[in-house]
């Protein structure tokens, strides 16, 4: 009897693992994009508080301050640095030169206030410098991104190493107009890009998730895709109290109902990012 040995044969192209989006090389899981599509919102308080509620957990954190012209995440934080994005643009330090620890136990690198230098840089020198800063997270467990309001050519850049990109908003009409754009133009760039909701300053967590629902149904209808809704963070007059003595609220009213709606977001994340895909 004649016995026939099968050898293994490559699975036809039916079979195969479908191929991930170009985009999908360069996301990773350990860095989050926060985003809104109007300032005004509470994007860069957010950036802050969830840094400082992932240090919080004994994870090492670098937050990233790329709102252009308009940073202040050192501001909030009461800091004076004397290295930031601007003299790393202008070649006088590199971007791990720019690093600087805080108090509240997490790193920054910070922005240039009232400068366009970023703004002005051409698409190969703000590659070098995400792909220089995508370098500097594999350091860190955790790397959060303020990215400027909007969808410039900065923003579009640096949330494309995001595994997750957070998009800030609330229940005032055009701030809901312009996150449904940011999420639309994400969405195009990449379809498998993870964009998440985050309603602030929600007068109750049951509104804010209305809030949400009106932005998701929108989502639905013309973009066939439902923006996972991340979290929603309370209305409290503790937040400005912070901002106001340049203090982070965690460590100035760590207990109030904002602090326990960031620390939930932040929980949410982590649980994300240890089931995302390799």
């Amino acid at each position: 009897m004649t016995v026939t040995t099968m050898t293994p044969t490559t699975p036809p192209p039916s079979a195969a693992r479908p191929a991930r989006h170009p985009a999908a090389a360069l996301r990773q899981p350990n860095i989050v994009a926060v985003a809104s599509g109007k300032g005004g919102v509470g994007k860069t308080w957010l950036s802050v508080t969830l840094a400082h509620s992932f240090a919080r957990q004994g994870q090492r954190v670098l937050l990233f301050d790329g709102d252009i012209g308009l940073a202040n995440v050192d501001i909030q934080l009461g800091l004076m640095p004397d290295r930031d994005l601007g003299s790393v643009i202008a070649g006088r330090f590199s971007l791990a030169d720019a690093v600087m620890s805080s108090e509240a136990g997490f790193d920054i690198i910070a922005g240039k206030s009232g400068s366009a230098s970023l703004a002005t840089l051409d698409q190969a020198a703000l590659t070098a410098l995400r792909d220089e800063l995508a370098q500097l997270a594999k350091n860190y467990d955790r790397v959060v991104i303020d990215l400027g309001a909007g969808v410039d050519a900065v923003v579009r850049t640096f949330s494309a190493v995001a595994g997750i990109t957070l998009v800030v908003t609330n229940d005032e009409p055009t701030a809901l107009t312009d996150a449904y754009a940011y999420i639309k133009l994400a969405r195009m760039a990449d379809r498998n890009a993870d964009v998440r909701v985050v309603i602030n300053i929600a007068p109750t967590t049951r509104e804010g998730e209305r809030t949400y629902a009106k932005l998701n149904k929108a989502a639905e209808n013309f973009l066939k895709y439902s923006p996972p809704l991340a979290g929603v963070i309370r209305r409290d007059d503790k937040v400005r109290d912070a901002i106001r003595n340049q203090v982070p609220l965690l460590t100035r009213h760590p207990m109030c109902e904002a602090a326990e709606d960031v620390d939930a977001l932040m929980h949410g994340l982590m649980r994300a990012s240890q089931t995302a895909p390799l």
